[in-house]
């Protein structure tokens, strides 16, 4: 969406060029940074503001600024309306590296914060516990400039309409940036002189970007194959063959393309699909992006070559990563890749799980200093001389680990324009075993053992090292994409302690984050405190995970919690005049809109998600009320899916899946029962995901869902003895309780007369409200 005349001066003659958003990479020097985070007069004074008393560590970190904050809420408006002031809205989050410095520098600086909190009401937002509000208010900012970024930086009518935005602001004017404190004195003549001209442009601008996101269904439409091949055109037409992914830098995973590539892949086996997937997870795995000591990777590659990280870990990165890994790894018959998977989560169950089961959402990129805690630098934990790395491991040693991992005695960071890195290195795999035991007359295999014991040396003394900030806050939505990467490990590695961390994230949100009277969701948890209204991508997030979580365990608890957690979302979200899903539920009479979030990002569409959800419990259920939901919502974004498909990878897989054969595969008996668990480990042995599991055990969810789904009548045990049935359609092939030809069956495919047609490349496939495909 573009909205050209709010490019530029957003009022005319009201505000300078300097409108447009700037660019993080021109704020300075590490060292700038650091020569101003121990300003003397907010050390002496430490009086917190009313921020002490919010939950989010967000906002926390900001409570000691003599800037006077309100959270988001009815109070900060009211006193902008009676005061008649602008507010000044600023959104971030508290692993966010240019957050922690326009907090050192802009608003610890008390000159600033007096004549912001003179002339302004000043809100802040943690967008991770509301990306509702940062959505709106994003979705301004990249109208008006083009782009956008954290920290936000809006300025806001007192009815909390935009008319003014940036992102980070320094404390004094820099190259192509103005000050923090020449912007305010800019807004607050123009507020003074031009108030009425800037309340009526606001008005337009929210009207306008109202307008602009509201979506309406196609009135004729048809799902076809096509836009897959159109999307698959674009990703062939971007793959970089050296270095993997898609472009150029800065290189962002975004695990929604996964999700589509792969499935392609098992419609077109030739497209190379499926290698564009492992070479961009073989490439990151490689680089400075992954941590080669704990495990886990890191928000995004600044360069091409996945070699110089920012170094914040995420949640939801490290549970979409892990998944896609252990996929690539079945499909493509690649155990390293499912081993890079173990590691990421061994990190996760090691540093971001909480001692009641949820996991935490991240750590920070920044971290003090070794022996200067007072002072933070992005990286200091992660990075290393070769004289430390030497010091550790000793002379030999070091020179094999720093061949391995790329150690220079000047520091391997050669793009350093600000001087930020001097003589340290982050590790990457510069050289692989095979390689270095060619010229060490070691071994392959003892080449990685002494790594190993070299790794395992060095991360104890990493350990040493003051952490990074970690939010220990338990988000519903990111703790139910990491059910389902633990469950998925579970199917994949069998191990039982990935099975045991997802039930216990599961049951603590059933315990803590839910409402038993209403069935709703809460979003956050947090020191034994859960609060704000959950969003669509709690709902879906989580039901996704109960979906994969009961596939790995054939729990029927976890199918009918699913199922109820659709209908709850449903009722609060569902657009039943347009289709589609709302963000956020109409509880918040602040929001100047409500979105139907339509792009893959780092996170996938809480909409895509839905459809896959609904699809998923269809098959299961046989309710065409939840396949005409699923159908009505593809149908809202039909026009995005045929003008620009590849922005809704995560969309497209989900289309895949109703587009072709679904396996259904009922295995009646008790989940107790060994040879279940055994037939279970074969379903799951093989890449397959147009797949449906579900467990015939005369229980609650299976008398329940046979009233609606006749596949599932008549499923049960055999001469006493545990059965499978494998189905499409639930035209079902002969039952089994031998595993060897339960094996059999599931790689034989479908018999003479069963075995659908090759998908079709053009025309109609589909409905908008009917059926399934043919």
């Amino acid at each position: 969406m573009r909205i050209p005349w709010l490019r530029g001066l957003i009022v005319k003659g009201a505000l300078p060029a300097f409108v447009l958003i700037f660019s993080a990479y021109g704020a300075g020097t590490i060292q700038e940074v650091q020569e101003r985070q121990e300003d003397p007069d907010e050390t002496a004074q430490r009086i917190p503001n009313r921020l002490i008393h919010e939950s989010s560590p967000y906002l926390r970190q900001h409570a000691y600024n003599p800037v006077d904050w309100y959270p988001w809420g009815e109070e900060a408006f009211e006193k902008a309306a009676r005061e008649e002031k602008p507010v000044f809205l600023s959104v971030g989050y508290s692993t966010c590296h240019w957050c922690h410095v326009m907090r050192r520098q802009s608003f610890s600086d008390v000159e600033i914060a007096a004549f912001l909190n003179r002339h302004f009401v000043a809100v802040k937002v943690d967008r991770e516990e509301r990306p509702d509000v940062d959505k709106v208010y994003m979705t301004f900012l990249q109208s008006a400039t083009g782009s956008g970024g954290w920290p936000m930086s809006i300025f806001l009518t007192p009815q909390g309409r935009p008319f003014f935005g940036g992102t980070y602001y320094p404390p004094e004017d820099r190259p192509g940036m103005p000050a923090f404190s020449r912007v305010l004195e800019r807004v607050r003549e123009e507020w003074a002189e031009n108030r009425q001209t800037i309340v009526r442009s606001a008005q337009r601008i929210s009207e306008s970007l109202r307008r602009a996101t509201r979506l309406e269904a196609d009135s004729e439409w048809a799902l076809q194959a096509d836009m897959l091949e159109q999307a698959f055109r674009h990703y062939r037409s971007s793959f970089d063959e050296e270095h993997g992914g898609f472009g150029g830098a800065p290189k962002f995973p975004r695990p929604s393309d996964f999700a589509f590539l792969m499935r392609y892949h098992l419609r077109r086996p030739q497209s190379k699909a499926l290698s564009m997937v492992s070479r961009t997870l073989a490439a990151m795995a490689q680089g400075g992006v992954q941590d080669h000591l704990g495990g886990g990777f890191h928000r995004y590659s600044t360069d091409a070559r996945w070699f110089l990280p920012h170094f914040e870990k995420m949640l939801y990165d490290q549970a979409q990563l892990a998944r896609y890994y252990l996929d690539a790894s079945q499909a493509g018959g690649q155990p390293h890749l499912a081993g890079t998977a173990r590691r990421i989560l061994d990190y996760v169950l090691r540093q971001m799980s909480s001692p009641e089961g949820g996991f935490y959402s991240a750590e920070d990129a920044d971290s003090p200093l070794p022996g200067n805690p007072e002072q933070e630098a992005e990286g200091a934990f992660y990075m290393w001389t070769l004289e430390e790395v030497e010091e550790v491991l000793g002379a030999d040693e070091a020179e094999l680990f720093a061949r391995a991992y790329g150690l220079e005695r000047q520091g391997n960071v050669k793009a350093d324009p600000h001087g930020e890195f001097g003589s340290k290195n982050v590790l990457y795999r510069a050289v692989d075993s095979k390689q270095l035991a060619r010229s060490s007359a070691l071994a392959p295999s003892q080449v990685e053992e002494r790594l190993a014991e070299s790794r395992r040396k060095l991360l104890q003394r990493r350990g040493q090292r003051p952490r990074p900030h970690r939010d220990e806050k338990i988000l519903t939505s990111w703790n139910g994409l990491m059910i389902s990467a633990l469950a998925r490990a579970h199917q994949v590695l069998g191990e039982e302690r990935y099975l045991q961390a997802a039930r216990r994230a599961a049951d603590l949100i059933d315990a803590k984050l839910c409402d038993p009277s209403s069935g709703r969701l809460k979003r956050r948890y947090l020191d034994g405190d859960a609060d704000i209204e959950g969003m669509l991508e709690d709902y879906v997030f989580l039901v996704q995970g109960l979906l994969d979580l009961y596939e790995a365990e054939l729990d029927g608890e976890r199918l009918l919690r699913a199922l109820q957690l659709t209908e709850v979302q449903i009722e609060r979200f569902y657009d039943a005049r347009q289709g589609g899903f709302f963000n956020a539920a109409d509880h918040d009479s602040r929001l100047l809109f409500r979105v139907k979030e339509e792009y893959d990002g780092a996170l996938p569409s809480p909409n895509s998600t839905a459809v896959s959800n609904l699809l998923r419990l269809y098959q299961m259920t046989g309710r065409k009320d939840l396949e005409e939901k699923a159908l009505e919502t593809v149908r809202t974004f039909h026009s995005m899916l045929t003008r620009a498909p590849q922005a809704m990878p995560r969309m497209l897989a989900s289309i895949d899946f109703h587009l072709s054969p679904v396996r259904q595969v009922v295995i009646a008996g008790k989940r107790d029962d060994p040879l279940v668990r055994s037939m279970l480990r074969l379903v799951h042995k093989d890449f397959h995901p147009n797949q449906i599991v579900f467990l015939a055990d005369g229980g609650q969810a299976h008398t329940a869902f046979s009233k609606t789904q006749e596949g599932l009548q008549g499923k049960k045990p055999l001469d006493g003895r545990a059965t499978a049935y494998v189905c499409r359609d639930y035209l079902c092939k002969r039952p089994v309780s031998d595993l060897e030809q339960l094996e059999k069956l599931l790689e034989e495919g479908f018999p003479s007369g069963q075995e659908p047609e090759p998908p079709q490349s053009q025309g109609e496939v589909g409905s908008s409200t009917e059926g399934s495909a043919p």
